[in-house]
């Protein structure tokens, strides 16, 4: 008999000024996330169950996952998007209608055993050599501020999610409201509850997360576009 089964993240349920959050932490030392758009017949995933029974062909599994950044009705990425060394889109630094243009936005960058959140002028900049990247935004946290469109009072509500990673790049926490929340109650959370200095915004309203260990699998009404997740090899689900 083998060892017990490995979480592919560690996900849990906080409760933070008055709404609750699904929160998913993954450390990239450990853990192998990456970013899927299309399969082998240059189709969109779309859903967390296509991504896994494709990955299950392969003798690996889906473990934790969430929809990662605006994107096209055809699914195209809205941003930058690059995976597995071959970009897709490249970046955008104008501003523009809707929550990506409201600049600063940014780039979440994949690289070997770290996870990094960077402003997008400052990604543009430094160009970092990332395995895997997408772009979304706007920021929610910058250099341990919040963005300064964002207001306490809003009454833009919807349900959120979005990445913050750890200084060291060596942790990537996901979360996603349970309920309706405006971007300033969203921030905060990375901010002033998660203690994150950089933190991204990925989308509102069509947000899905996939949390085997809370038995959580959401479907939406619609296919998404690009998707973010663990991987595990078959043999860790088994005992």
């Amino acid at each position: 008999m083998g060892p017990a089964a490995a979480s592919a993240a560690e996900c849990r349920t906080d409760r933070y000024d008055g709404a609750e959050f699904t929160i998913c932490e993954v450390d990239l030392t450990r853990e192998d996330l990456r970013l899927f758009l299309y399969d082998a017949d240059d189709r969109p995933y779309g859903y967390f169950g296509t991504l896994d029974q494709a990955l299950e062909e392969t003798g690996q599994r889906l473990g934790f996952a969430m929809n990662a950044g605006m994107y096209h009705d055809d699914r195209r990425p809205v941003g930058h998007y690059v995976e597995d060394g071959t970009e897709l889109q490249r970046v955008i630094t104008s501003d523009g209608p809707g929550n990506f243009g409201l600049l600063p936005n940014g780039v979440l960058c994949l690289r070997d055993g770290r996870a990094d959140v960077i402003e997008t002028r400052r990604f543009v900049q430094s160009a970092p050599a990332c395995r895997s990247a997408t772009q979304s935004g706007p920021m929610l946290v910058i250099d341990g501020d919040l963005h300064p469109r964002f207001l306490p009072d809003s009454t833009s509500k919807y349900v959120r999610n979005g990445v913050g990673t750890s200084p060291d790049g060596t942790t990537a926490t996901f979360a996603i409201s349970d309920q309706p929340v405006n971007f300033h109650h969203f921030g905060r959370l990375f901010r002033d509850h998660l203690q994150l200095d950089q933190a991204l915004y990925f989308d509102g309203n069509i947000s899905r997360v996939r949390a085997p260990d809370l038995g959580r699998s959401d479907i939406g009404f619609g296919a998404l576009g690009p998707i973010i997740g663990v991987v595990e090899p078959m043999a860790e689900t088994q005992n």
